[in-house]
C-alpha cells in the first residue's frame, strides 16, 4: 500500500461537510467503489481482521489518499503515540491513524476503497460521519465492515465466518443473515447502522478465532475473511504467503496441544461437536457467538 506524504488539508472545496478528513493528494476517480473497513482493537481478534484487509489494499496496490485526523477521536494517554526513527534515523512521531486507500479493479466496473486503522475511543457518531461522508462523496455502492471475534471453535475445523447485513437485497444475493441483534455493540455495529442512515447497503463479516488462543495472530482466520471478501468483491485475491502462514499456525497449535492435556480433551469435543453438527454447521451457532461477544463488551 503506497502511502505518499501527508499535506494540508484539502476538504474545505468539499460539497459535504467532513472537518475531520486529511487530504494526502486529489481525490481519486473512482467508478462507483466498495469501500471494504477493518479495525484494530476489540473487533479484531488474533489480528485477523485488520491483516485480511490490509491484505487487500496489498493485493491491489491501493494508494492512500485521505486519512481522519486522530485528534478528536482518541484519548493519548491510553492510545499513546509512538516515537519512530526513520530510515535516515530521524525521529518522528506516529499517531494513531485511519487511513483510506483505493485501486482500480480491473475487468469490473467498480473500483476499491479501504479504510483500515484502530477503533476510535472517542465521539463515534462524529467519526461514523467522516466516514459515510466520504462514501457519499466517492458515490459508494456497498460497504463491507471485517471483524474477528473469540469463540468456542478449534482451530482443527474451518474457520466459520458469519455474514450479516440490513439490507435484503445484500442478503438474498450475497446468503447473508439478516440483522436482528439487539444489545451492546461496537464502532462496527455503529458505523454500519451510519450507512443505514444515508442509504449506503453494508455488511459485516465475522470470523471465529479459537478461544484458547486468543492473543495470538490467527492467519486462518484473516484467510477465511480474505476468501470471503474475495466472493465479495467478485475478484480473485491470491495471498500465497498467508496460507503459509495459516499451515504453520496449524502445526504450531498442534504441537502446543499435544503437551496440555486439558486443551487437548477440550480441542477434542469441540471437533466432536462440529462433526456432529451441533456448532456452526448453520450460522446458528456463530450468531450466538457474536451476540454474545457483543454483551460481553
Amino acid at each position: 500500500m503506497v502511502e505518499p506524504e501527508p499535506r494540508r488539508n484539502l476538504a474545505s472545496d468539499s460539497v459535504r461537510k467532513m472537518d475531520h478528513l486529511l487530504w494526502v493528494e486529489e481525490r481519486p476517480k473512482l467508478r462507483k467503489p466498495i469501500l471494504v473497513v477493518a479495525f484494530e482493537g476489540w473487533n479484531d481478534a488474533g489480528d485477523a481482521a485488520s491483516t485480511s484487509a490490509s491484505q487487500v489494499a496489498d493485493h491491489y496496490h491501493t494508494r492512500v489518499f485521505a486519512s481522519i485526523n486522530p485528534e478528536p477521536f482518541y484519548d493519548f494517554t491510553s492510545s499513546r503515540p509512538f516515537i519512530r526513527l526513520n530510515n535516515k534515523g530521524e525521529r518522528y512521531l506516529e499517531w494513531p491513524t485511519n487511513k483510506f486507500s483505493s485501486a482500480k479493479l480491473a475487468d469490473s466496473d467498480r473500483d476499491l476503497i479501504v479504510l483500515t486503522g484502530i477503533e476510535p475511543e472517542l465521539r463515534w457518531r462524529t467519526f461514523c460521519q467522516q466516514v459515510t461522508d466520504l462514501a457519499q462523496e466517492f458515490d459508494v455502492q456497498m460497504a463491507v465492515t471485517v471483524g474477528a471475534l473469540i469463540a468456542d471453535v478449534t482451530h482443527t475445523r474451518p474457520t466459520t465466518v458469519y455474514g450479516t447485513s440490513s439490507d435484503a437485497e445484500l442478503c438474498t444475493r450475497l446468503k447473508l443473515e439478516p440483522s436482528n441483534y439487539e444489545g451492546p455493540t461496537g464502532i462496527i455495529g455503529v458505523l454500519n447502522e451510519a450507512f443505514r442512515s444515508v442509504d449506503i447497503p453494508s455488511m459485516s463479516l465475522w470470523a471465529a478465532v479459537p478461544s484458547y488462543v486468543p492473543h495470538a495472530p490467527a492467519p486462518k482466520a484473516a484467510l477465511a475473511l480474505l476468501d470471503r471478501l474475495s466472493q465479495v468483491l467478485d475478484a480473485p485475491i491470491l495471498r500465497p504467503e498467508l496460507v503459509e502462514q495459516a499451515n504453520e499456525y496449524n502445526s504450531q497449535l498442534n504441537e502446543l496441544i499435544s503437551r496440555d492435556d486439558e486443551t487437548r480433551r477440550y480441542v477434542s469435543k469441540l471437533e466432536e461437536q462440529y462433526d456432529n453438527g451441533l456448532r456452526h454447521e448453520s450460522s446458528k451457532g456463530m450468531i450466538e457467538d457474536l451476540e454474545n461477544y457483543l454483551r460481553d463488551l
